[in-house]
């Protein structure tokens, strides 16, 4: 599989090809995720080609990763200059979310549209998770994880989440979340102008639903999915409704 070379890391990312004049649409995981955060309902849209990739410092990609979001909004625009991609679709989940606003707010150029999924415009974290992060990181991921799922979530897809969570470089995860704490962009929302969808789960207890009705209410023209029962990770949750709603935001692209 390929690597991106931007100006400052190796970034690893898979592709599916879509048809020829289809959109581009980039897929970004969230705190201390990687690729396969995505389920192959989105991954392999029929009518675009997806690219979906690892953050630095996350997966297979080089780096640290970053404590600040613009930093990693940065390292994306540089994924999409590295692939040749002018404009694209971006789906961001929870940090994810934050990047993808954060490019159609600094680099707006290169968004056609946004989804945003279990995302919202602040993402503060209790200090106390932060100093768990440092001094009891397995502590730390069976936290996040408890969060992280509904209660209909079935077991064996939490666990394998929590040991993906638990083999991420605890340094990398504490950065991503200093970065989700540090990140608001509430009084800038009337400034995205790409089309967006929201989409996020009923019981998601990380950004809970006021958090996409907030989002719907404050970006101009954007349409909002709430799905019932699914929690923060919405979409390995319920892929197929997640699938459903991306592709019709994709129709007229």
């Amino acid at each position: 599989m390929p690597y991106a070379e931007t100006e400052r890391e190796k970034i690893y990312y898979t592709q599916t090809s879509g048809p020829a004049g289809g959109p581009h649409v980039v897929l970004i995981h969230g705190a201390g995720g990687n690729r396969l955060h995505w389920p192959g309902e989105l991954r392999r849209l029929p009518s675009a080609t997806v690219y979906t990739l690892d953050l630095p410092g996350h997966g297979r990609s080089e780096g640290r990763g970053y404590e600040h979001i613009a930093d990693y909004a940065r390292a994306v625009r540089g994924f999409l200059d590295a692939v040749g991609i002018e404009r694209a679709v971006v789906a961001g989940h929870s940090m994810g979310g934050a990047i993808a606003m954060t490019l159609a707010l600094d680099h707006a150029s290169c968004i056609a549209g946004l989804i945003l999924i279990g995302t919202g415009a602040r993402l503060r974290v209790a200090p106390e998770i932060l100093e768990m992060i440092r001094t009891d990181f397995a502590g730390s991921v069976d936290l996040i994880s408890r969060f992280a799922w509904s209660p209909q979530a079935p077991p064996d897809l939490v666990e394998i989440g929590r040991k993906s969570l638990q083999e991420t470089d605890p340094g990398v995860v504490l950065g991503d979340f200093i970065a989700c704490d540090c990140f608001d962009v509430m009084d800038q929302l009337g400034s995205i102008a790409a089309p967006t969808l929201l989409v996020t789960g009923s019981n998601d207890q990380m950004t809970p639903v006021k958090y996409a009705r907030f989002l719907a209410e404050s970006i101009p023209g954007a349409d909002a999915v709430i799905l019932d029962g699914a929690g923060h990770m919405v979409m390995l949750e319920q892929p197929e409704a997640v699938g459903d709603a991306v592709r019709e935001f994709l129709r007229p692209f």
